[in-house]
């Protein structure tokens, strides 16, 4: 009997009234520092009725203190709003409320605000936290922050599970949201560590190595440098050269997965077991099969060519070191430090504002590169193309990389200058933005020109640029 026939209302989804429960929780406690007693009772009711720790509604208690008490929970974190569809269709209720509920902890833990200075421990705790959001998207821990690594999931940032959003919907699948949501975490722990009294923490060594080297620190690090002396100083050089390090394992392992040269078959082949070639040997030799003996009499043996061509470039990296280009100005550095370990590559780094300092003494070294830097100030590519021009000795062995947001002074005399660069058969490709979240900023007039000029801008992560070099380079 339908509900026409009957002319009865149909009963409440006890699951969907507890689900939004703590989504108007979640909503209220991101807009409004001030408690409202109903939705917490209520809320409190759900969670126990669920069988989860009450710890999930005190905003004190960070997730990995919620964790350490109920281990069992760690495994739900991973995915959680990145939900896969279920094969028939139908729809776990119980299991969405309950992911409603892990999910409202972590987000008000990363984005309900809390005004007033913010001491190390709270930044490390803020840090964690974005973790295990990063974790409940399908990302590894520091991934959106424009930090330590790559893209996890595959075509993160595209598409949406069928489950739907909505207060009174399923839980919601954010996959789609992540371009936008490691940006804004950016920004959250920026102004995290602007409000934190960095020089005590760092003059203090027991508060510094509660420090997690992230962009925002590393950045506010660079700015501060000139400032820091004694313990101060050696803390915030260790900070960066632990941030350094990290990148730097990240980007090698991406540059030693890009496309490689092709082989070269004029180099014989190295005579040892790990280069037989069974299939062909097995192949070349099947005239000698004996069928009385069943055996297979090897005349030859034959091995696969491994050597690679390698012709020697000039690699020279130009960035833009003004304060917006930071992130760019950390990656792009480590970068041309792995391809300066590559054999018969010769790597050249200018760094400008308005001002142009040649880098490439310590090119090799990203740590010491950096600790050179001063970020900040206007921008004057014309400076950086002077010392970049007579480095190309051989345009059809070099490529230029030149990063940077293109917000100049003299726009005109700058882009003639690249597109010089461009008809001297020199490989040139303008970079937007080199940041593990992608997103930068880049002048119009300059996307259009070098889009006219058949070098289109590289906006987007840095797998794109490392693609690119390594096609051109080996």
């Amino acid at each position: 009997m339908t509900e026409h026939t009957t002319g009865r209302t149909p009963e409440p989804d006890p699951y969907d009234n507890r689900r939004q429960v703590l989504y108007w929780r979640l909503l209220a406690r991101l807009f409004d520092q001030e408690e409202q007693p109903s939705l917490e009772s209520a809320s409190l009711a759900v969670v126990e009725d669920i069988d989860l720790p009450s710890a999930l509604l005190d905003p004190g208690a960070s997730v990995d203190s919620v964790v350490q008490r109920h281990p069992e929970l760690a495994a739900e974190f991973d995915g959680l709003m990145t939900p896969e569809p279920e094969e028939d269709g139908a729809r776990d209720r119980a299991a969405e409320v309950r992911r409603a509920a892990l999910a409202s902890k972590v987000l008000l833990n990363v984005f309900a605000s809390r005004p007033g200075t913010v001491t190390a421990e709270q930044l490390a705790r803020w840090q964690s936290d974005a973790g295990w959001l990063e974790r409940a998207l399908g990302c590894r821990p520091g991934e959106l922050r424009g930090g330590r690594g790559g893209a996890n999931r595959a075509g993160a940032g595209g598409g949406v599970s069928p489950t739907g959003t909505g207060i009174g919907g399923p839980t919601p699948d954010l996959s789609r949201l992540i371009p936008a949501i490691g940006p804004e975490l950016g920004s959250i722990e920026a102004g995290l560590v602007k409000r934190m009294h960095l020089r005590e923490v760092l003059a203090d060594p027991q508060l510094a190595s509660r420090l997690t080297p992230s962009m925002s620190l590393i950045e506010q690090l660079l700015r501060d440098k000139n400032n820091l002396s004694g313990v101060a100083l050696a803390n915030a050089k260790a900070l960066i050269r632990r941030y350094v390090d990290e990148v730097t394992e990240v980007l090698r392992t991406q540059v030693e997965k890009a496309t490689v040269g092709e082989l070269d078959r004029s180099v014989p082949p190295k005579r040892v077991f790990r280069n037989l070639d069974l299939d062909r040997t097995i192949w070349k030799n099947l005239t000698n099969w004996d069928p009385e003996e069943e055996r297979l009499y090897v005349d030859r043996l034959y091995y696969r060519h491994t050597s690679r061509k390698t012709t020697p470039q000039r690699l020279i990296v130009v960035v833009d070191q003004s304060g917006s280009m930071v992130d760019s100005m950390v990656n792009c550095t480590i970068l041309a430090s792995i391809f300066a370990g590559l054999p018969k590559v010769d790597v050249h780094l200018i760094a400008y504002d308005t001002q142009a300092l040649d880098l490439t003494p310590w090119a090799h070294d990203p740590f010491e590169t950096l600790l050179r830097t001063k970020l900040g100030g206007g921008t004057d590519g014309t400076v950086a193309m002077a010392l970049a021009q007579p480095k190309i000795a051989e345009p059809r062995n070099t490529v230029v990389v030149w990063i940077s947001d293109f917000y100049e002074w003299r726009t005109d005399e700058l882009f003639e200058s690249m597109a010089a660069i461009h008809r001297s058969g020199a490989k040139f490709i303008p970079v937007g933005s080199v940041t593990s979240s992608g997103r930068g900023s880049v002048n119009p007039w300059f996307r259009v020109k070098f889009k006219d000029l058949g070098t289109p801008v590289i906006s987007g992560h840095i797998k794109k640029l490392v693609h690119e070099l390594k096609t051109f380079l080996t």
